[in-house]
């Protein structure tokens, strides 16, 4: 019945009230509204039980020609007659109006966004951190002369348990790209295999550790599944559980009324933001390469170091017997003797040198590099945002219009009636479209301006970085020190010589 009804056959009264109670996005009603307007009617308990059950919905919503039937079947009920389709056969030309009230009064029964702030996050850095720590490590397997496959073990702490597998987590929101599984052409010049494994293992624990902390991922079940699960079949149970789950689009209890959540200034508060966050990103890409070129210069240092003791042995090592020529006064038989053992004591600085390139390594470029990969997620969230979902809407809006031109020219020139109903079914398919593009769009608006949030409070890990900087250099310098006074305090000939022209 609903089809036989359409937007010119029905009382201004009854497009009011749908104007009023239609959801702000679109043209659909929710149902819960149209129970309330129920309500209104004050007709009995049976006769709305009789009146929703000649109402259509798909998916929580009633769509407009299903609420002017509603509106028909209510209106028969008020004058006392039954509320059945085929009464409305009689009277299609001139519905009935029903007795609801003035229309901008019924703007209170639409549904109103929870009183939660659900558009703000409420996190801390701490509070982060704290939801998980995924530690990912190597179990290589050899299959003739070269390595052939990998497998990671991914331990979480939290969760207290470990699982063997290879990796693929298909994810929504802000996630940083995963690290290459193959060597690019030309690599191998600079990188070894297994320096790009190394490279590849710490890009992996990145990768779950923040997936692990977000706010979202951390409750999603695929996530959970990975973390916890530690059977030989991980890879199908994720299968299976990727199938029982939809996009968060369509699993969101919010999506559809994401708009009503965004402030008034959206657009001009994501532009600010994000050129905000494009300069931190390139101000921590360069911390980030000096903090590398300190690791390399550690990694160096030890290097020297140990090849500079190794010389002053071999040096030291020379038997030959000085030439009469030597004065009798002359010290380099004794310094020769100390120099032999002095390759142990460099030894050791080359060990505390590379100890000292690892802490730069461990503590402060890779947590750099945590925030860096968060930061170009970003970038790339923002790209997806305007490359997909807005140019999609795009595109379906000029095919729109292409299609009510057509469709313009078909009332001017005569066509068969098939094509013509064809042409209409196609543009009904088009708007339905172009409805759900623009609801994905303004969700996705939504889940930038959380992703943005997260940006910030991930921020003051800067601290975090030069806490964990300072560190390694104070460390460094002490255990150096210690290692001077420990070993060299005895007072060798050597360094009783060395240190009387130092003075």
């Amino acid at each position: 019945m609903a089809g036989e009804i359409s937007e010119g056959s029905v009382p201004a009264y009854y497009r009011e009230v749908h104007e009023a109670i239609r959801c702000r996005t679109d043209e659909r009603v929710q149902v819960e509204v149209f129970q309330r307007l129920l309500q209104r009617t004050d007709l009995s308990k049976v006769v709305l039980n009789q009146i929703a059950e000649h109402v259509d919905s798909t998916d929580g919503f009633l769509s407009k020609l299903s609420l002017y039937k509603a509106l028909a079947l209510i209106a028969l009920a008020q004058q006392g007659k039954q509320p059945s389709p085929k009464l409305l056969e009689n009277c299609i030309l001139e519905l009935p109006k029903p007795q609801l009230g003035e229309p901008r009064d019924l703007s209170t029964l639409r549904m109103q966004p929870a009183q939660d702030d659900v558009l703000t996050l409420s996190q801390t850095l701490d509070g982060l951190l704290a939801k998980d720590t995924v530690q990912v490590e190597l179990i290589p397997e050899k299959k003739g002369l070269f390595l052939k496959h990998v497998e990671y073990q991914v331990t979480s702490q939290v969760r207290n348990s470990a699982s063997r597998s290879r990796y693929k987590i298909s994810v929504y929101r802000l996630v940083p790209a995963l690290p290459p599984k193959r060597m690019l052409k030309g690599v191998l010049t600079s990188l070894s295999e297994r320096e790009f494994i190394e490279g590849r293992r710490r890009g992996l624990g990145r990768f779950i550790n923040l997936v692990a902390r977000h706010p979202f991922f951390s409750e999603d079940e695929l996530v959970k599944t990975f973390l916890t699960f530690s059977g030989s079949d991980v890879q199908s149970r994720l299968r299976d559980t990727c199938k029982k789950m939809g996009d968060e689009f369509m699993i969101n209890r919010i999506a559809t009324q994401a708009k009503e959540y965004l402030p008034a200034d959206i657009q001009a508060q994501f532009s600010t933001s994000r050129e905000m966050i494009r300069n931190i990103h390139n101000s921590f890409q360069r911390l980030r390469d000096r903090a590398e070129k300190m690791v390399e210069r550690s990694k160096d240092n030890a290097s020297d170091l140990l090849m500079f003791g190794k010389e002053l042995s071999t040096l030291g090592s020379d038997a030959s017997p000085l030439p009469s020529l030597a004065s009798s006064q002359s010290t380099w038989g004794t310094l020769r003797q100390s120099l032999k053992s002095l390759s142990v004591e460099f030894a050791v600085l080359s060990d505390k040198a590379a100890q000292q390139g690892r802490r730069e390594e461990d503590d402060v470029v890779e947590k750099l590099n945590l925030f860096l990969d968060l930061l170009q997620s970003y970038r790339d969230l923002c790209e997806r945002h305007e490359k997909g979902v807005l140019h999609e809407h795009q595109k379906a809006l000029h095919k729109y219009s292409v299609m009510k031109r057509q469709m313009m020219s078909a009332t001017v020139q005569p066509k068969e009636q098939a094509s013509v109903e064809q042409l209409e079914s196609r543009i009904v398919q088009q708007e339905n479209a172009i409805q759900t593009m623009e609801l994905r769009n303004y969700f996705s608006l939504f889940c930038l301006h959380q992703e943005t949030q997260l940006i910030f409070t991930y921020l003051p890990i800067t601290s975090h970085i030069l806490g964990s900087f300072v560190n390694s250099q104070v460390q460094g310098h002490r255990e150096v020190r210690q290692l001077f006074e420990n070993n060299f305090s005895t007072d060798p000939p050597l360094w009783r010589h060395l240190f009387s022209k130092v003075k």
